[in-house]
């Protein structure tokens, strides 16, 4: 292989040279073209007997393999990244979901609250009023106890003044010794 690869450059080498054109001799040490394509020749063979294109097609290969890897690499990061933005994605739907749901239930608590208050409201008012109420019966009731204590007051009063002026002391001995035989007659 090494013989046929040198063989294959040394033509066209000598194919794609200048120095056919040139004026004289080709294959004389005086001619620069000439010595040009010997040194050429010979930094192919070196190239080759130091097996530089293997290690440059060794490195290359590496290379390529590392771009190859770095490649899967990115696509699975990629992958990874998309699976995780559609988890994300997914979490804020259900947070937004959850978000709804706990507004919801807060307007019907809050309306729940208000019908709530609305009926204690009205229960105070109920029980406002029957307080009210007794109070009103009560003070009614004091009126017209008072109106009796007092209707009372004046017409024992009246019936004083009324016996004081037609009881005589005869009658008055004579009453206060009834009263006195009926509480004795009682506690006996």
């Amino acid at each position: 292989m090494r013989l046929n690869t040198l063989t294959s450059t040394l033509t066209f080498g000598l194919i794609a040279s200048p120095a056919l054109a040139a004026d004289g001799p080709f294959f004389s040490l005086a001619n620069t073209d000439f010595i040009v394509l010997i040194a050429f020749v010979l930094f192919i063979a070196v190239l080759f007997y130091f097996k530089v294109p293997g290690m440059i097609s060794k490195m290359l290969d590496e290379r390529s393999t590392g771009i190859q890897s770095e490649l899967s690499e990115a696509r699975a990061l990629r992958e990874e990244a998309q699976a995780l933005l559609a988890s994300y994605e997914r979490k804020h739907k259900e947070v937004q979901a959850q978000a709804d749901k706990i507004v919801a239930q807060a307007k019907v608590d809050a309306e729940a609250a208000a019908e709530q208050a609305r009926a204690d409201l009205a229960t105070s008012i109920e029980r406002r009023l029957a307080t009210a109420e007794d109070q009103i019966e009560s003070a009614q009731a004091s009126a017209i106890k008072e109106v009796r204590d007092t209707a009372a007051s004046v017409a024992v009063a009246a019936a004083r003044d009324v016996i004081a002026k037609q009881m005589t002391a005869a009658d008055a001995n004579s009453l206060v010794d009834e009263a006195i035989a009926q509480v004795d007659s009682k506690l006996h």
